[in-house]
């Protein structure tokens, strides 16, 4: 159901980027399984045409558009392609991002520094850019916009230098864009997650480097409470917002970092 009163709005459609595996992929399933018709975007038609196959037989439709979102004509093209095939866009989860190998300052490469900015930083304004527009632009206007960050939008493991300046900039685009949603009836929120159990960790094993030089394995926690938390802030009415959630395992020493 839809009103013009934002307490009585409940999301129908999203699109979700890097929806392919781990969280996105995770998230996708949820939003299809609670009856909301999804865009599965990312840069791999093999990994998305699997979560659509998973996705089959949920309430919600679900759709495969590629997309690169460095490429600021690419996401254009997802988002026209997005409002072509769900009619509207009700919710953005800004959820493509990549990690490096830990690496002192010296040591990072500009290419990788560069990878890195385009498509953590950069992506999530271009995605953001576009869904912002058709959502003030759509009858009745409004939406709401999630950004994957990470507990590394806060706290830096050692070596992550691009990849922890990139999440500190989206927790600005975040505050950014809740503000000047607010004429608009846009919400924009951040999850901000630590250690969950995907591939991407997986690569990385569970023994990791802390702060003080010494190597540990650290918990994990499973990667259906981040999509039921994602859910959660996108089934909000939009005149409430979780403008900033971090989850993690009980005890992971993010707490005690340093």
């Amino acid at each position: 159901m839809r009103s013009d009163t934002a307490g009585a709005w409940a999301p129908r459609t999203a699109v979700v980027t890097g929806a392919g595996s781990g969280i996105g992929r995770a998230v996708a399933l949820a939003f299809a399984d609670a009856g909301i018709s999804v865009v599965l975007a990312g840069r791999t038609c093999e990994r998305l045409s699997e979560t659509q196959r998973l996705a089959s037989g949920f309430a919600g439709n679900a759709y495969v558009v590629p997309v690169d979102v460095r490429d600021a004509t690419s996401v254009a093209r997802l988002f026209d392609e997005a409002v072509h095939r769900l009619g509207r866009l009700d919710v953005l989860f800004n959820n493509a991002g990549i990690v490096t190998r830990p690496a002192a300052p010296d040591e990072i490469s500009v290419a990788d520094w560069q990878d890195v900015l385009d498509t953590n930083l950069s992506g999530v304004f271009f995605c953001t850019r576009e869904a912002f527009g058709r959502m003030r632009s759509q009858t009745p206007p409004g939406g709401r916009i999630i950004n994957n960050g990470s507990v590394s939008a806060h706290v830096p493991r050692p070596g992550s230098a691009a990849y922890t300046a990139t999440k500190h900039a989206v927790t600005g685009l975040t505050r950014a864009t809740a503000l000047d949603g607010r004429a608009v009836n846009i919400a924009c929120s951040q999850i901000d997650v630590g250690n969950v159990q995907t591939e991407v960790l997986e690569g990385f094993g569970r023994e990791l480097l802390q702060a003080d030089g010494n190597v540990s394995a650290e918990p994990t926690i499973d990667v259906e409470h981040v999509a039921r938390a994602v859910l959660y802030v996108a089934t909000l009415p939009l005149d409430a917002n979780v403008p900033f959630m971090t989850l993690m395992p009980t005890t992971m020493p993010f707490i005690g970092r340093g």
